[in-house]
């Protein structure tokens, strides 16, 4: 990798490494929240957590990476960037704006190559009252026996049952019906959990440490997997309210900028979806005026993004498969989660800066 690029890794331990040494280098004292469980090779997993700017900074930009495990090699690269970029946080500093950087939000899916937590759970469908009754998904019920097969490559019969299904249904509706959460399936896709994940509760923890006294937040959660090659959508991630979306656009968007999409109007390319991650900006900061958006970068086609999770939720239920067949499945997941080109990157670089420096001017607005 060449010049900024050089900010993305390959492993978990080598983009632990560059992002705890960014942060030294930046001046930074870094907390980091032990993982209970080791990482792929053994390696320590932490969620680490780096504060630029007065601890009582009335508005705070919180930039977060890896809540989908594998989506961190994207995610750790942009932080390690933004870490590096001394004139970006300067302007941070004039602007009386904290920077708050959360490395592996969910370590243990970035270092074993799953989008999941140990719990095989999808940190942004666990953000849920558990006291309450859950959301049913009753399309996912019909497709789960047929997800993830007994055997792995898929056999014929349960290929062809798949297509039918999207022939019937459409591709939208078949991501619709797997991707929006379950709650049934603990071994299944998507499956949001009945209990706040480990990664859940540490994050909770870090935001009551560090946003209790912002008076303004922005939220950028980095993520890979959705839409074009290298585009990184700007999907609405709050409450349905009208003034909150139109704040978001008017930071973020805007003629000749990419438009901030939502998951309420249909807009975007995520499907509509439940217990996410921001809920948890809402309750554990209730002084706040927030703002928040998921930037989505875009990897392979949706379909095959889907088959290399089937793929990985297989090798989840075999962990005794040969070690080339291991192998290959989180060689596909790599792949559908991240673009191994500096042209990618500079891509992923060059929209996260401007994004970054929206909500800087947003905040202090």
């Amino acid at each position: 990798m060449s010049g900024a690029a050089s900010a993305f890794s390959a492993s978990y331990a080598e983009a632990r490494r560059k992002f705890l040494q960014a942060a030294e280098e930046a001046g930074l004292a870094v907390e980091a929240k032990a993982h209970p469980l080791p990482g792929l090779e053994g390696e320590p997993l932490a969620m680490d957590v780096a504060r630029d700017g007065h601890p009582s900074a009335s508005r705070l930009l919180i930039l977060t990476s890896a809540c989908h495990g594998v989506e961190g090699y994207c995610g750790s690269g942009v932080q390690v960037d933004a870490l590096r970029d001394a004139a970006a946080r300067a302007r941070a500093a004039d602007a009386g704006v904290a920077v708050l950087y959360i490395h592996g939000l969910n370590p243990f899916g970035f270092s074993h190559f799953r989008r999941t937590t140990h719990e095989n759970i999808d940190l942004n469908r666990n953000f849920h009252d558990f006291s309450a009754p859950l959301p049913q998904n009753v399309d996912y019920r019909e497709l789960h026996p047929l997800l993830v097969p007994p055997e792995w490559p898929p056999s014929a019969q349960n290929t062809q049952a798949i297509q039918a299904y999207v022939a019937k249904h459409g591709e939208k509706a078949y991501q619709s019906a797997i991707s929006r959460g379950q709650y049934e399936f603990a071994d299944g896709l998507f499956y949001g959990g009945n209990a706040p994940s480990w990664s859940n509760l540490a994050l909770r923890e870090v935001l009551r440490t560090h946003g209790r006294r912002a008076g303004r937040i922005a939220w950028i959660d980095v993520h890979t997997g959705l839409g074009p090659s290298g585009l990184g959508e700007r999907i609405y991630a709050g409450r349905d309210s009208a003034a909150c979306v139109a704040r978001a656009r008017s930071w973020w968007a805007g003629e000749g900028r990419t438009p901030v999409t939502s998951i309420y109007d249909g807009s975007s390319t995520s499907a509509f979806l439940t217990g996410m991650m921001f809920t948890a900006a809402y309750d554990e900061c209730p002084q706040a005026e927030y703002t928040g958006m998921a930037l989505e970068y875009g990897t392979v086609p949706v379909m095959e993004t889907f088959q290399a999770l089937r793929g990985e939720q297989w090798l989840n239920r075999h962990p005794d498969a040969p070690a080339d067949v291991a192998a290959k499945i989180r060689a596909d997941m790599f792949k559908a989660f991240y673009t191994d080109t500096d042209a990618w990157r500079e891509q992923v670089l060059a929209q996260a800066r401007e994004a970054t420096k929206q909500a800087v001017e947003g905040l202090a607005g």
